[in-house]
């Protein structure tokens, strides 16, 4: 996988710890992790105290395996030429809030074999502190990071000749992905053309901003489909929502945004996690409708996973229980 990162390089030679929360200029390069034979999917086998694991096992864990670093023209030259040989299809993942480097990798690993996707999988790692304690610290690096993330998106979108480009955020991260957007539009208007599909998982971001100023803004200067996935059990969003005394854009409910211009997916009831938040990602249902949409292409209102709510002369879809 590839990875661009405006974290601070350690040097530890422990690769779970080689980049850390601080901020950096923008870096890239190349990892490989491994994925166990046991793999369930949906989950990243960690090391668990309570299994008496106290170190990496390859068989057992999804791990780091390597890690390289590449100058910036290195890094797309070669970026393309694998993207030419495997089908011309790549993915952006964002990560969201409390996910260090490694966390990051893993997730972006986890997500790449699940979906069974063959093409280049990417990642961006914004210096996030990995602490449920640092949610303010997060707040201000992903605005941070925003300039930095939008110098890379449009480095991607024209230095690889990707045919199809799926951008996916998580969580906090969508703050960055979607602002970084729409200042890319505005300075660069021809490059929506690149985008195939933009997926927006549980937005931790103000739900009224978002219906008035962000998805207006994305839907008419990208012009390309979004899709948002959103959910009433997802705890952080919760605890995110008495932090700022307002409903979040990931979340479900009365509440739940509906743009027409944007097609939003509830999946409340999929996971049963102890936050609920990764549903995206770690759930077989959820799974299997990305896989679909960005496998076949099909819209919502063609995939089985799903079913559609009408609500007030527009309508959403929610995922069918019972589906596998």
């Amino acid at each position: 996988m590839s990875f661009a990162t405006d974290r601070n390089d350690t040097k530890n030679s422990d690769l779970n710890e080689r980049f850390g929360g601080k901020r950096s200029e923008l870096q890239y390069g190349r990892i490989v992790v491994s994925i166990p034979y046991t793999h369930t999917l949906g989950e990243i086998e960690r090391p668990s105290y309570w299994r008496l694991e106290f170190s990496e096992d390859p068989s057992k864990h999804i791990m780091m395996q390597s890690l390289k670093k590449q100058n910036k023209d290195d890094f797309f030259k070669q970026m393309k030429e694998r993207i030419a040989k495997n089908g011309k299809s790549t993915f952006l993942f964002v990560h969201g809030y409390n996910v260090s480097f490694a966390d990051a990798a893993f997730r972006t690993a986890q997500i790449t074999f699940d979906l069974r996707f063959s093409g280049e999988s990417v990642f961006y790692s914004w210096p996030s502190q990995a602490s449920t304690t640092s949610y303010t610290v997060d707040e201000a690096n992903i605005e941070w990071s925003t300039y930095n993330m939008k110098n890379f998106l449009k480095d991607y979108l024209t230095k690889t000749d990707a045919k199809n480009i799926y951008l996916v955020a998580h969580s906090m991260g969508n703050r960055g992905l979607t602002k970084a957007l729409i200042e890319l539009m505005n300075e660069n208007p021809e490059l929506k053309n690149k985008i195939t599909e933009i997926i927006l998982a549980a937005p931790d971001i103000d739900a009224d901003v978002f219906k008035r100023d962000i998805g207006p803004k994305m839907i008419s200067k990208i012009g390309k489909p979004i899709t948002l996935y959103v959910s009433s059990d997802d705890l952080a969003l919760l605890a995110s929502k008495k932090v700022h005394g307002s409903y979040r854009a990931g979340e479900a409910g009365s509440q739940i945004v509906v743009l027409k211009g944007i097609e939003t997916i509830d999946a409340s009831g999929q996971d049963s996690s102890f936050l609920s938040h990764s549903y995206f990602a770690t759930t077989s249902n959820l799974i299997k409708d990305i896989f679909d949409l960005m496998k076949s292409g099909k819209r919502a209102t063609d995939r089985e996973t799903l079913e559609r709510v009408s609500k007030a002369n527009l309508q959403y879809w929610k995922v069918k229980k019972g589906q596998e």
